[in-house]
């Protein structure tokens, strides 16, 4: 009979035993189950760790700010040991990255694959991971025995930095090894381990003697582990790795060398505690209030409700700094009310994946931080550019919103008591911005300190708000993985970076432009797309670490003014959060809401065209200016 299935008979005791696994775990379906508890409880105790160093990290930044500030005095050594604190932390949450959107693996491609190509692809991906951590086990542990020094503040011995580096490498190799096992795929996974094992021991004795650039080689190799849907940071590193017999100079010790120096500074330590802010803020219920705030606000108005999650995304970007924390949030708040008021699941998903793109443009902003780490421009300044062009954005978002949904679902318009009470109640959270921007704009705090701060902030609204220690661990927890991620992330750059700076690449691009006799539209436009094509297949932040020195040389002698041109870059990166085949923010809403990704693609493109727009707006204002 048509949708019906006949339900087998049941078996014999003693013939079900046979095919049962065994109770102590021996056999294919017991050792996968064991080594599914053991990922799991292994996961369970790094991110544990890992949220025990934020604390740690977020509390040594709280009192050095007020010892200076209250007693005019300080902790020698507060900044070393925070950056030490940050690198284990790296170090820690290095194998939590490994699966989820955090891993930033571009497996669009190996989808289509058929069956037995879509293994070996997975067995080469994961042959990139495995050889990622190799570099870095046996590199840090090199690192770790040729250095003998003491750090002069701290006391502690050099080693110990890069002896993090070379754990967090072996945890990855661990976990990647139990996690391919738990999947049934054991066999696979011990391949990618003699790939990756036989690779990191033969390159080093190698030499090739090519025309190619070593960046060059490196570029093709990162692309080609990133085709194969293996995680971005871990391509990389070993893209970086296999440049050796090139010429490329950086062997396993002086990559982990490049990874530490990469994450020491004191301005990246902004990342976490802009992330940690945003988690405290939906915890304790600020950010529920900023949604009551902004349906009073525009909630009455055609697409009303579309309007409120725009002008929520809005308000939550001055305290959260984290584009796929705003996306998370908006996809567990706003899209259920959009779809129970009439909104196609789609079309409310795509709302939600276009206002989180404001995140990292809308002051405090973590791409922002990146850029100003990586190419020295003030992060005060493009701060307030960044905040001129998120409201620009949000503006052409709005049009983009209304013409798209015509006369959908709104709220009742809210009186002026109503409005009133929900500003008061939403002015704890919208004083974070004042506090963060402010004090950076006018030099009264570091952006490190200004984050952490904000954190501190917002914890104790967490607390007043009754969250249980619980929750507040559960949030450190979050926080300290994702702020792992982007770690690894930013360190991985940084070796890729410095073979970029090797082969003078800023250069020959300079001159390349320079052939366009210092045009600014042309310059501006060349720039606008590479961005967009690196966009569409890099993470924002690798995008960023790699690309700003490149092109921001190049900008400058075109005549383009420094900190607005920084404030197109990250504009122009951040929609590819919105295209395919990477798309974060698609993924990451997509993943809450159960829209799919290709669906979802397709729904954002209005949205797509008016941040476009957006960015044009910009390009002329900036040749205007």
């Amino acid at each position: 009979m048509t949708g019906m299935q006949r339900r087998p008979a049941a078996l014999p005791n003693s013939f079900a035993a046979t095919l049962s696994p065994p109770a102590d775990g021996r056999g294919p379906a017991g050792a996968a189950a064991l080594a599914g508890r053991m990922v799991h409880r292994l996961e369970q105790l790094l991110s544990a760790c890992a949220a025990i160093l934020l604390m740690l990290l977020l509390g040594l930044v709280l009192v050095s700010v007020g010892l200076r500030y209250l007693l005019s005095t300080g902790i020698v050594g507060t900044e070393e040991a925070a950056l030490w604190l940050f690198l284990a932390l790296v170090a820690l949450g290095m194998p939590l990255s490994l699966r989820g959107p955090l891993s930033l693996r571009l497996d669009g491609l190996t989808r289509l694959l058929p069956g037995r190509l879509k293994a070996s692809a997975d067995i080469c991906a994961d042959a990139f991971t495995a050889a990622a951590g190799f570099v870095l086990l046996a590199g840090g542990g090199a690192a770790a025995t040729a250095m003998r020094s003491l750090s002069p503040v701290l006391g502690l011995p050099e080693a110990v930095r890069f002896a993090c580096l070379s754990g967090g490498g072996l945890l990855l190799v661990i976990t990647l090894l139990l996690v391919r096992i738990s999947e049934g795929r054991a066999i696979g996974a011990c391949l990618s381990l003699i790939l990756a094992g036989a690779a990191v021991l033969a390159v080093p004795d190698v030499r090739i003697v090519s025309e190619w650039q070593p960046s060059m080689v490196a570029a093709l190799a990162a692309g080609t582990g990133l085709a194969l849907g293996a995680p971005l940071a871990h391509c990389l590193l070993v893209g970086v790795f296999l440049a050796l017999p090139f010429g490329g100079g950086l062997g396993e010790a002086a990559i982990a060398s490049s990874v530490a120096g990469g994450m020491s500074k004191f301005l990246l330590l902004a990342i976490p505690f802009f992330l940690l802010c945003g988690g405290l803020l939906t915890l304790s219920g600020a950010g529920a209030r900023l949604v009551r705030l902004a349906e009073a606000l525009v909630g009455h108005r055609k697409a009303g409700l579309a309007q409120t999650a725009l002008l929520s995304g809005v308000l939550f970007s001055g305290a959260s700094g984290s584009s796929v924390a705003n996306a998370a949030f908006g996809a567990a708040t706003f899209h259920p009310h959009l779809v129970r008021h009439g909104y196609p699941p789609e079309r409310s998903a795509a709302i939600i994946a276009a206002t989180s793109v404001l995140d990292n443009v809308i002051p405090p902003s973590i791409a922002f931080l990146l850029l100003a780490a990586a190419t020295d421009l003030s992060v005060g300044a493009l701060l307030v550019g960044g905040a001129y062009a998120g409201l620009l954005m949000a503006l052409c978002l709005a049009v983009a919103i209304r013409l798209a949904n015509g006369d959908s679902a709104r709220s009742v318009r809210a009186g002026g008591d109503e409005r009133r009470k929900a500003l008061v109640k939403a002015v704890p959270a919208l004083g974070l911005v004042g506090v963060v921007v402010g004090g950076i704009r006018f030099g009264v705090v570091t952006p490190t300190e200004a984050a952490a701060l904000a954190a501190g902030y917002a914890l104790l609204l967490a607390v007043a708000g009754r969250q249980g220690p619980a929750g507040l661990f559960s949030t450190f927890r979050r926080s300290a993985v994702e702020a792992a991620a982007l770690g690894l992330l930013i360190g991985a750059a940084a070796p890729f970076a410095f073979l970029l700076a090797v082969d003078g690449v800023a250069g020959m691009v300079t001159n390349a432009v320079g052939t366009l006799g210092g045009n600014p539209w042309q310059v501006l436009l060349l720039c606008n797309l590479v961005l967009l094509a690196a966009g569409m297949v890099l993470d924002t932040g690798a995008a960023i670490l790699l690309l700003g020195p490149i092109l921001l040389p190049a900008a400058v002698a075109a005549g383009i003014d420094p900190v607005l041109f920084g404030v197109i870059l990250v504009v122009n990166l951040m929609l590819g959060g919105l295209t395919p085949p990477v798309g974060m923010l698609v993924f990451v809403v997509s993943g809450t809401t159960g829209v799919p990704p290709a669906t979802l693609f397709r729904a954002v493109i209005p949205y797509l065209v008016a941040l476009l727009c957006a960015l044009l707006a910009l390009c002329l204002l900036t040749l205007l200016l």
